[in-house]
Formats: C-alpha cells, sequence, structure tokens
C-alpha cells in the first residue's frame, strides 16, 4: 500500500481524535454529554443523524450483500433504514422531543414507571453492542486493505480510536466528527463512484451483465419462507430501530421539535440517494470482480483496482469515515442508558457529576464486550441486522402504544418486552 496513502489517513484520524478532546472541554454536565445541550441546528442534527446510519453496515456490508444477492440482500439497509427515517419524522420525533427526554428508556419509565424503564434499558445495550461489534468487524477489512495488516489488529485499532474519542467528549464529540465523517463520505462516494464505474466500461456494460433477478425488490422464489424473511428485513430495521437510542438521542439533541423532524426527513432523502451507492458498486463489483473471495472487501478491492491514489485516499477516508461515525454513537447509546436509566433505578437521587462518570466508564466497558462479540462472530451485515431483531420484538410495540394508545398500560407494556425478548 502507498505509504502516502497511509500516512494522510492517519493524519485523517489524528484530526478526529483532536476534535473528541476539542469536545471534552465543552462537556460540564450530563446533558451535555448525553444529549449535546439540545443545541443542535438542522445542520449539524441532520449531519450527526445521516452519519449515525452511513456506517459499515451499508458502505461494506450492504456493497457485500449487493455482490451476492441483488437488491433482496439489502432489503434491511439502506431501504428500510430509509422507511424508519421517514416513520420517524412522521410519527415519532416531535413527540419525544416535546418531552424533553435524555434516553428512550427515560420515556417507559415516565409512562409506564420504572420497572418498565429498567427492562427497556436492559433490552437496549445488547442491541448496540452487536451493532459496535459490526463496525469493529468492518474497520479491520478496511485496515487490512490499506495497511496490510492482519484484520484482527484493525479491529483492534478501530476500536482504541472510538474508544478514545466519544468517552472524551460524549454527544458532542460525536456531533461534530459526525459532521466531518458525513461531508468526507458523501463527496467520496458521489465523486468517486462514477470514476470507478466509467473505467469499468460504464453502467450499460455493467448492466448487459448482470441479470435481471439482481434488481428484484420482492422474492420470487422460495416460497412462505422466502416472504417471511422479505418482510423481517424490512420491519427488522425500518420499525425496530424507532426504538433505538441512536436516533431518538438525535433527535433529543435537536434544538426543537421541527429541527427533529426535519432532521429525520433530510436523512432519509440522503440514504435513499447516497446510500444507494455502495449498493450499486456492489452489483457492480460481480462484473468486475467476479472470483472475489471475500465479498466483505468488495469497495475496498474496487477502490484499488480502479481509483488513481489521490481518488483513493479519499475513496478510503470516505469507508473509514462511515465507520467512526456509526461506530461512536453505537457505544454512546448503551453508555447513555446505563448512565442515566440504569443508574437512576438503582439510585434516584444520584447527582449529575456521578452520571456523567458512569457513562463516560461505561463507554469502554461496552467497547470491550463488541471487541469479544466481534471477533466471536466475525460477520458485517448479519450482526447488524440481528442486533436490530432485539429492538423491534421488544420495545417497538411498547413504544408505539404507549405515544399513541391512551389504554395501554404498564402490565402490558412489561408482558409484550418480555415475551418479545
Amino acid at each position: 500500500m502507498d505509504t502516502g496513502l497511509l500516512i494522510g489517513l492517519l493524519v485523517y484520524v489524528g484530526l478526529t481524535l483532536a476534535v473528541g478532546v476539542y469536545a471534552g472541554a465543552r462537556i460540564k454536565e450530563s446533558s451535555d454529554f448525553l444529549v449535546a445541550g439540545r443545541r443542535l441546528g438542522l445542520i449539524l442534527s441532520t449531519g450527526t443523524l445521516a452519519a449515525t446510519w452511513f456506517g459499515g453496515g451499508i458502505v461494506i456490508g450492504a456493497s457485500s450483500e449487493a455482490y451476492k444477492s441483488g437488491f433482496l440482500g439489502v432489503i434491511a439497509d439502506p431501504f428500510g433504514a430509509a422507511l424508519c427515517l421517514i416513520v420517524a419524522g412522521l410519527f415519532y420525533v416531535r413527540t419525544m422531543r416535546r418531552m424533553g427526554l435524555t434516553t428512550i428508556a427515560s420515556f417507559f419509565g415516565i409512562r409506564f414507571g420504572p420497572h418498565a424503564r429498567l427492562v427497556a434499558a436492559l433490552c437496549t445495550i445488547p442491541t448496540y453492542i452487536g451493532w459496535v461489534a459490526s463496525l469493529m468487524v468492518a474497520f479491520g477489512r478496511v485496515v487490512q486493505v490499506v495497511a496490510g495488516v492482519d484484520p484482527d489488529l484493525g479491529i483492534w485499532i478501530g476500536a482504541a480510536i472510538v474508544l478514545f474519542y466519544t468517552t472524551a467528549g460524549g454527544m458532542w464529540a460525536v456531533t461534530l466528527t459526525d459532521f466531518i465523517q458525513v461531508s468526507v463520505l458523501v463527496v467520496g462516494l458521489v465523486f468517486l463512484a462514477p470514476t470507478i464505474v466509467a473505467d469499468a466500461g460504464g453502467w450499460s456494460q455493467i448492466r448487459s451483465q448482470v441479470p435481471d433477478s439482481a434488481f428484484y425488490l420482492y422474492p420470487r422464489e422460495g416460497g412462505v419462507a422466502a416472504w417471511f424473511g422479505y418482510f423481517r428485513d424490512w420491519l427488522v430495521i425500518g420499525l425496530g430501530n424507532l426504538a433505538g437510542q441512536d436516533l431518538i438521542q438525535r433527535s433529543l439533541s435537536s434544538r426543537n421539535e421541527q429541527i427533529a423532524q426535519n432532521s429525520a426527513y433530510l436523512s432519509a432523502l440522503l440514504y435513499l440517494t447516497v446510500g444507494l451507492i455502495p449498493v450499486f458498486l456492489g452489483i457492480a463489483g460481480r462484473v468486475v470482480l467476479p472470483d472475489l473471495s471475500d465479498p466483505d472487501l468488495v469497495m475496498m478491492t474496487l477502490g484499488t483496482t480502479y481509483l488513481p491514489p489521490v481518488a483513493l485516499a479519499i475513496f478510503m477516508g470516505a469507508l473509514i469515515s462511515a465507520l467512526l461515525s456509526s461506530a461512536d454513537s453505537a457505544l454512546l447509546a448503551p453508555a447513555s442508558v446505563i448512565g442515566w436509566d440504569v443508574l437512576k433505578w438503582l439510585k434516584p437521587d444520584v447527582d449529575e457529576r456521578t452520571v456523567l462518570r458512569v457513562s463516560r466508564i461505561a463507554v469502554p466497558i461496552l467497547g470491550l464486550f463488541a471487541l469479544y462479540l466481534a471477533f466471536a462472530a466475525n460477520t458485517i451485515y448479519s450482526l447488524m441486522v440481528d442486533s436490530w431483531s432485539i429492538l423491534l420484538a421488544t420495545l417497538f410495540v411498547p413504544l408505539t402504544a404507549g405515544i399513541w394508545w391512551p389504554r395501554a398500560n404498564t402490565p402490558g407494556c412489561l408482558a409484550g418486552m418480555g415475551t418479545g425478548l
């Protein structure tokens, strides 16, 4: 790998860490760490929400699944994820922001009582550990291509970077780094994808060699089992992540409920445009890289094969941006739940400094659990989708009923969460 490329990426990562340290200096109380003091305007709110979802799941995981299965392999992400953002903007985020919540679990505490709050918190935590694990695996794949090192070492490197600046700066660090990262990612994909396609002979040349089945949006064979899997893919993120702490945390960080709603719509628009680029590149990879042994490497292999050094540096920076912007959010979400909900259930009169300290301590502890899962499972897309299944099964129905059905009660909420789990 070109030494200049490696140095450029190291400088980029160093800038990310510096932003985290700068953000850490602005943390004065727990609300700064957990919801950025509720001061985010439309640009920063949209940037951090879009960056959260433009992660390894879409850029690396979805391109890999598109390489193998076409559109039907990526129904959950990006199609289901875009659906989630639209539905959230229509029916959820205004209400949540108006209530002045700090976490998704705190909604259950207000609506259904302290026991429901604790159960909701405990259901949230494993979801994000699994998601962080998938992002760590993806980071290992990128470092394997960029630096030629063992992907396991890449997982350790990615974990160390994200743990450092998330622990230091909390939501302020996540917001500022997300804005930088999503900007790099959008620029990288929008300007570099046409270069790759043109060098591969143009889209018409690629399309003529791809079977129509790669573009099917619903199953044409496989019977009932295929349809069950198809609807599961739509629902697992499309509805399940409506109860996601990462999505709600960004809405709660917005300056007002109108910004929270509009940022969800704008993020959905980005996801249905820029987010489809990795999918089409994955399908193109079936033609230009027909014998790829590891489909998880399709995006990186396309970059190293078809891009000149400067363009490749931007492209790899975009990939790393996607991973870091999601991993920081995925770590902060369960740490917030532990510091704000679990701790307050154990000690209702806990002071602000203790909440902040426990939330910070929870970040590296959760990171270690995610590291273990990353090495144990060592997959990307399946880790992500399976993790979101937890929220769909446990929190989506009680959350929706709690907002829109006046007769929803505590026994019903606990029964729904317990049965789903």
